[in-house]
């Protein structure tokens, strides 16, 4: 009885420092984002909208239309909103962990609660934005409401399933090889243009609509499309694809990070 309530208390009170050391994390997150305040969060959540403005914008501006639908607005955010889920877990897992080094010379301050801790801040942070979206979408006479809102869901878990694998990969890989972040957030630009966030993928001409079909990211911008428009994707969508590769990603790097653990946190 006694050996019970004694893990019991134990139990909770690792908890405790746990949830703690999250909160922690977190706080340092929102206040060293940009230009170490608190209030420099709010960027964070402006500049997707931004992003996705400038885009609108482009379309606007060169005349023209969107390859399916009324609404070049819709047509953007339905590509903008699944990357940039993915887009910003991916690149702020591996930010956080560098910039948390420091933190993991502290025995309660492991690899894994920077990464926790990132994955619960953009994802609180990309609702925001979704929500942000949507309002203003509202706002100016647009219905950003999905036709099937159960695949819609799906379709964001998904990609935020998606940029935690890859933002375990980043992380892992950036505490080996710190000039990763700067080639990531290069090829994440690539990646921007080239996933189908202002295109259809299952419009590409052959070989490059195949090769397209093997892009997790432009899977899982068709997957929020067909949410959205009947019939698009009907031949390129692979659902399972995008869960097992973010699965998968989330796997191997759980492994890579926990067989090489102390040798990452060594290096300089």
């Amino acid at each position: 009885m006694y050996a019970t309530q004694s893990a019991t208390s134990e139990f909770r009170d690792a908890f405790r420092r746990q949830r703690l050391v999250l909160f922690a994390l977190m706080l340092r997150n929102i206040r060293t984002r940009f230009f170490g305040h608190g209030l420099g969060y709010l960027v964070a959540i402006a500049w997707p909208l931004v992003h996705t403005l400038i885009i609108i914008l482009l379309f606007v501006f060169n005349s023209r239309m969107a390859p399916v639908g009324e609404s070049t607005l819709l047509f953007v955010a339905t590509g903008a909103v699944p990357f940039q889920v993915q887009a910003y877990l991916s690149t702020f897992m591996m930010m956080s962990v560098l910039q948390s080094r420091p933190l993991f010379a502290f025995p309660e301050v492991k690899v894994m609660d920077s990464l926790i801790s990132s994955i619960l801040l953009e994802i609180l942070s990309s609702c925001t934005v979704v929500l942000i979206l949507l309002i203003l979408g509202s706002a100016f006479g647009e219905n950003l409401a999905p036709r099937d809102i159960e695949q819609a869901a799906l379709a964001y878990a998904a990609a935020i399933i998606l940029g935690v694998g890859i933002g375990f990969f980043n992380g892992t890989l950036a505490l080996a090889m710190p000039m990763w972040a700067l080639m990531y957030s290069l090829l994440r630009i690539l990646l921007w243009f080239a996933s189908g966030t202002v295109f259809l993928p299952d419009n590409l001409p052959e070989p490059y609509r195949t090769m397209q079909s093997y892009n997790p990211i432009a899977q899982s911008i068709e997957w929020m499309r067909y949410a959205y428009y009947d019939g698009v994707g009907a031949g390129f969508l692979d659902r399972a694809y995008v869960l097992e590769f973010g699965v998968g990603m989330i796997f191997v790097s759980l492994l890579i990070e926990r067989m090489t653990r102390g040798h990452l946190l060594s290096l300089r």
